[in-house]
């Protein structure tokens, strides 16, 4: 009986962390995105990455992750005069992206 017990309860664990990594999953792919498709080249977010463009370490707080998804897909369609070039983004790593910037808080 024991036993059983102490399998059910590493199951419930199991599970909760898997739901808890999966809930996650979007806001790490974006911070991957961000990596590998060279954000930080221009961007700071906390201590990581160079200071040409706009601190991105409190953007969340200041825009929705609706508004992001759209600067994302296309920056001067946003604001004409950005300096942000367009990037060639799927939608989902606008998504991804998106869901990484926006918990930035």
């Amino acid at each position: 009986m024991m036993r059983r017990a102490s399998g059910l309860a590493l199951a419930v664990l199991l599970a909760a962390l898997i739901a808890s990594s999966v809930a996650q999953e979007p806001a790490e792919l974006g911070k991957r995105y961000f990596m590998s498709t060279g954000c930080y080249g221009c961007h700071t977010v906390g201590p990581m990455g160079t200071p040409i463009g706009p601190d991105l370490s409190h953007i969340g707080t200041k825009y929705s992750t609706a508004y992001i998804e759209r600067w994302l897909r296309d920056p001067s369609a946003v604001r004409p005069n950005a300096h942000m070039p367009k990037l060639e983004l799927s939608e989902p790593q606008v998504t991804a992206l998106a869901a990484f910037l926006s918990s930035l808080r």
